[in-house]
């Protein structure tokens, strides 16, 4: 398989088709010029700003991710309180021998509670215990150096200055873009040392090992792709490895095996369904862990659904998805948002977007100017790039590649949505370079936006190009760019479990109810 080497913004080959292809939209500014855009199709929004300042309402607040392993807590590492952080790790009882090797051994705490009667009044006994124990499996090695891991990223969260005080030859993460900038910095320099994905090599192309790399679905294929390179984080050894990669494409599955005719989508459940059999009957991974330092990605709007065929893929596995919605399932705790990035083609679609149409389109406001043709000789590109605020709705789903359109062109996204959890929201402030809208609130944009002062949307501004590192698409990946942003995703996924050795009969046994068809 090969991807070309283009980024997101360049037009689709004239043969790719799509059942549901995205409108673009954009916001624009003279004093302040707001407008919509369809390829074929313009809504422009004039306005200018009064003398004084109307109250801005409250934008929605960032989902605060938490990586605690049984509930969803609220607020993020990357908050940095040692207080109300909510990285909660299994392993933080387990104590390293310091006259030992860091993977060699640990010293295991025990604590027993004892009931003791006597003279009819019972009394409670705590006994703690100790023990060296020596580590003898990759497995174990791989736990007690995670384990270290943690420590240091809690001790990095405690710092709350603006800048990383960590030496890096690249970038210093700094400022208000991140929740924690040495925390997080802390946490992506580990992750280089340290983290290793194991690839599947069962499945054959082109529904696995493979990926479309040129339309709405190309962060999906240009992942795919990378792994498969085998050029970063990747390791020819399973036991080595700390995640382990599904390289099923949902896109190819739909493709190839989905019938529109009856609507039927069991073949792809069944593939699914038979692609884990094989490994998890294959190897032990799957079923130690059941499924939770597997991971799976898709770009697809039925990336959930194709996973809820597996229980343990939906429910355990870490899912990387575009689709990253709350109402469908979608859990910040242990799932992955990762940004949809997009080569321009397209016609409107979701239901969103014809509200913004309904609303705004013929209104005779003074202020408001609505075309729904571009004006000849105008720029696509060039209105984007001279536009203050850039509308980011949904489509059919929460995903828009409208976001990265608009940090690409140095605009202040406005994302206009329900239920979306933003790409990298456990290590990005959004709220410090985006303006969130909920959808109820799209006759309000206009006040909303004119509530924003001038030094406001130019802190903003500066912000959305510092952040712009962070979602560049590179033919050949470069440190702290989107492919290595989302591995980061998912190394903090893997850094809220912890995986223990059980005995390969045990894992056979579980081998036969892991995985079920859903009917």
């Amino acid at each position: 398989m090969t991807c070309l080497n283009k980024v997101a913004m360049t037009p689709p080959s004239s043969d790719h088709k799509r059942p549901h292809t995205p409108s673009s939209f954009r916001f624009s500014s003279l004093n302040l010029v707001w407008f919509l855009v369809v390829p074929s199709t313009v809504f422009f929004l004039v306005s200018t700003l009064g003398p004084h300042r109307p109250s801005i309402s409250p934008l929605s607040s960032l989902l605060q991710v938490s990586f605690s392993n049984n509930s969803l807590q609220g607020s993020s590492i990357f908050n940095g309180s040692s207080i109300d952080s909510s990285f909660q790790l299994e392993a933080e009882t387990d104590y390293f021998v310091s006259n030992m090797p860091l993977p060699d051994a640990i010293i295991e705490k025990h604590t027993i509670q004892l009931d003791i009667s006597k003279n009819n009044e019972s009394e409670s006994v705590v006994i703690v215990t100790s023990k060296i124990v020596k580590k003898n499996s990759k497995l174990e090695r791989n736990e007690a150096n995670l384990a270290r891991v943690r420590s240091s990223i809690k001790q990095a969260a405690l710092v709350r200055n603006l800048t990383s005080t960590h030496q890096d030859p690249d970038y210093v993460p700094h400022g208000p873009i991140y929740r924690n900038a040495n925390a997080f910095h802390r946490s992506y320099l580990e992750m280089e040392k340290v983290f290793k994905i194991y690839v599947y090599k069962e499945g054959e192309p082109p529904i696995f090992h493979n990926g479309p790399c040129r339309s709405i679905y190309s962060s999906e294929g240009r992942f795919i792709h990378e792994l498969e390179k085998g050029n970063f984080y990747t390791t020819e050894d399973p036991d080595e490895a700390l995640v382990y990669f599904l390289p099923f494409s949902v896109v190819m599955l739909v493709q190839y095996l989905y019938e529109p005719e009856t609507s039927n989508t069991n073949a792809i459940g069944r593939t699914v369904v038979d692609y884990i059999d094989v490994i998890s009957g294959k190897y032990p991974y799957w079923n130690r862990s059941l499924g939770a330092d597997h991971f799976m990605l898709s770009c697809h709007d039925w990336g959930p659904r194709t996973s809820s065929y597996v229980p343990h893929l939906f429910h355990k596995s870490v899912r990387v998805l575009c689709n990253a919605n709350t109402s469908e399932g979608f859990n910040p705790s242990k799932d992955a948002s990762f940004p949809e990035i997009n080569l321009l083609t397209g016609r409107l679609h979701g239901y969103i977007r014809y509200l913004l149409l309904n609303e705004w389109k013929d209104k005779r406001d003074p202020d408001v100017q609505v075309f729904d043709q571009l004006p000849k000789g105008v720029s696509y590109m060039s209105k984007l790039k001279n536009s203050r605020f850039c509308l980011c709705p949904s489509g059919y789903e929460v995903a828009s590649p409208r976001i990265v359109e608009a940090i690409y062109a140095e605009c202040v996204p406005v994302l206009i949505s329900d239920n979306y959890v933003p790409p990298f929201s456990d290590v990005l402030n959004w709220k410090s370079f985006s303006i969130q809208i909920a959808v109820k609130d799209i006759p309000n944009i206009k006040k909303i936006l004119m509530g924003v002062s001038q030094r406001q949307y130019l802190r903003m501004q500066r912000r959305v190009k510092q952040v712009q590192r962070h979602f560049v698409v590179n033919a050949t990946p470069k440190r702290y760019d989107v492919f290595h942003m989302i591995n980061h995703s998912i190394w903090l996924r893997r850094l809220n479990i912890h995986v223990r050795y059980q005995s390969w009969s045990i894992l056979k046994a579980r081998a036969g109810v892991s995985t079920c068809l859903k009917q």
